[in-house]
C-alpha cells in the first residue's frame, strides 16, 4: 500500500502559493468590478473587494503602488485592476494583489445613491432649519434595529451606564434584505402614532453598501422627515454614510456613538447637583457669620439693652437654623440617590434582553412581522422565534 505524504497547513498553502505565482496567467492578471467594502489603512495600504453580479474577490494594494493613484477609491467605483493572484498563506485566502488600478466608472448603487440624495436635496429634506433639536432629559429611548446583534447591545449597554432615568424600547426589525426598509417605515410609524419615546435612534452595524441599503430607500428617508420624533440615524462605520444620515435630525458615526449623545451623563449632573449643594452651604455659612458680626457690633456700641444676653439667645437661634437646613440638604441628596437606585433597577426590569433571558422570546411570520396574536397566523405558516441566545424556524401544525 503506497504510504500517503502528510502535508501540514502551511506546506499546503505555500504549495498552491507557489503554483498561482507561477503560472504565467495568473502572475499577470486585469479584472474588471466593481469596489466594495474598501479600508484605507493608516499604513497607506488599500484593503478592498471587487465584485460583479455573480462574484467576489478579495484585493490589496500596497502603499506604494497606492499613491500612484490619480483618484481616491470608494464603494461603488467599477474600475480596472491588474495585477497578480495569490496566496495570503496565513489565512489561505487567494486575492488579487494590485500593481495599478484605474477608474472605470461608477458602480449602479452609487449611482442610484447620488440620484436620489439629490433629489431629495433639492426637494429640501435636507435642510437645517427642519431639523428637530434632541431633548435634554428623555424619559424614553426608541431603538429601531435588529433584537440581535452588536449594535442593540452597544446601545443598550451605554444608555444604561450613562443615564440610567430612561427607559429603553426596542423595536425589532429586518436591517437589510427584502421588506426591510418596510419594516424600518413601520417602526418609525408606530413609535409615532404611539407617541411612545422621546427621540429615536435607527441604525446597525457596519457593513458593504449592499447591507445598508435599507437606509438609502427612499420610503425610509420620507418617513425619518415625516417623523415628529426627533432621530438620530446610526448606519454602520465613521465613515459609512446613507441618505438616512443626511435627513436625519443628528447623524451619529456608529450606534454607541448615537446612544451617548441622546442622553447625558448622569454622573456628572450628580457632580453638578453635589457643587450645587455646597455651594448653597457655603453661601449659608457666610450670611450666618455676617449676622453673628452684626450682632457683635451692636453689642460693643451698646446699641441694645441687656445685648450680651441678646446675642447669646441669637447665635444659638442662628446655629439652630444651621443645623435645621443642613439636615434638611442632607435629607434631600439621600433622597435622590435612593430615587436613582430604584430607577436603575426599573430599567434593568424593562430591558428588553433581559427580558428574553427570563424565557420569554419574539415571533415573527416570514415577513418580519412581530407576532401579538394567534390570528395573524394560519396553519402551515413559517415563523421565526427569537430566543436570548438564537433563532428557532417553526411552522403552524395547529
Amino acid at each position: 500500500m503506497e504510504e500517503r505524504i502528510i502535508l501540514s497547513v502551511t506546506q499546503v498553502n505555500l504549495y498552491i502559493k507557489e503554483k498561482l505565482e507561477n503560472d504565467v496567467f495568473m502572475s499577470n492578471v486585469t479584472v474588471k468590478g466593481e469596489i466594495s467594502n474598501i479600508k484605507i489603512h493608516s499604513s497607506g495600504h488599500i484593503y478592498m473587494s471587487l465584485k460583479d453580479e455573480k462574484g467576489v474577490i478579495r484585493a490589496v494594494m500596497f502603499r506604494g503602488n497606492a499613491s500612484k493613484l490619480t483618484f481616491k477609491p470608494d464603494n461603488g467605483m467599477k474600475v480596472v485592476a491588474s495585477g497578480r493572484i495569490s496566496v495570503y498563506e496565513r489565512d489561505g485566502n487567494y486575492q488579487l494583489y494590485i500593481d495599478s488600478m484605474k477608474q472605470e466608472g461608477i458602480g449602479d448603487l452609487h449611482i442610484a445613491f447620488e440620484k436620489l440624495k439629490i433629489q431629495l436635496s433639492e426637494e429640501g429634506l435636507f435642510d437645517p432649519k427642519y431639523k428637530k433639536p434632541l431633548p435634554k432629559y428623555p424619559k424614553k429611548v426608541g431603538v429601531v434595529t435588529a433584537p440581535t446583534g452588536a449594535a442593540i447591545r452597544d446601545i443598550i449597554n451605554v444608555l444604561t451606564r450613562r443615564f440610567s432615568y430612561s427607559d429603553v424600547l426596542l423595536y425589532p426589525v429586518l436591517v437589510q434584505g427584502e421588506n426591510s426598509a418596510e419594516s424600518i417605515v413601520s417602526a418609525i410609524e408606530w413609535f409615532n402614532e404611539k407617541r411612545a419615546a422621546d427621540v429615536l435612534i435607527i441604525g446597525r452595524g457596519g457593513g458593504s453598501i449592499e447591507d445598508l441599503w435599507s437606509f438609502n430607500e427612499e420610503i425610509v428617508a420620507r418617513a425619518i422627515f415625516k417623523s415628529e420624533i426627533p432621530i438620530v440615524s446610526a448606519v454602520g462605520h465613521e465613515i459609512d454614510f446613507t441618505i438616512s444620515d443626511f435627513v436625519s435630525d443628528l447623524r451619529a458615526p456608529t450606534p454607541s456613538a448615537a446612544a451617548e449623545l441622546v442622553v447625558p451623563d448622569e454622573r456628572e449632573l450628580i457632580s453638578k447637583f453635589d457643587n450645587v449643594l455646597k455651594r448653597i452651604k457655603l453661601c449659608s455659612s457666610k450670611i450666618l457669620d455676617n449676622k453673628r458680626l452684626n450682632l457683635k457690633f451692636y453689642a460693643e456700641k451698646n446699641v441694645l439693652t441687656n445685648p450680651e444676653s441678646m446675642i447669646n439667645n441669637q447665635k444659638i437661634y442662628l446655629d439652630s437654623l444651621y443645623k435645621s437646613f443642613e439636615n434638611s440638604i442632607s435629607k434631600i441628596a439621600e433622597a435622590k440617590k435612593k430615587e436613582l437606585s430604584v430607577l436603575v433597577s426599573k430599567l434593568d426590569g424593562l430591558s428588553p434582553l433581559g427580558t428574553l433571558s427570563r424565557g420569554f422570546s419574539v415571533t415573527k411570520d416570514e415577513k418580519g412581522n412581530v407576532l401579538r396574536s394567534v390570528k395573524q397566523v394560519k396553519k402551515g405558516d413559517l415563523l421565526k422565534v427569537t430566543l436570548t441566545d438564537g433563532e428557532i424556524n417553526t411552522r403552524v401544525e395547529e
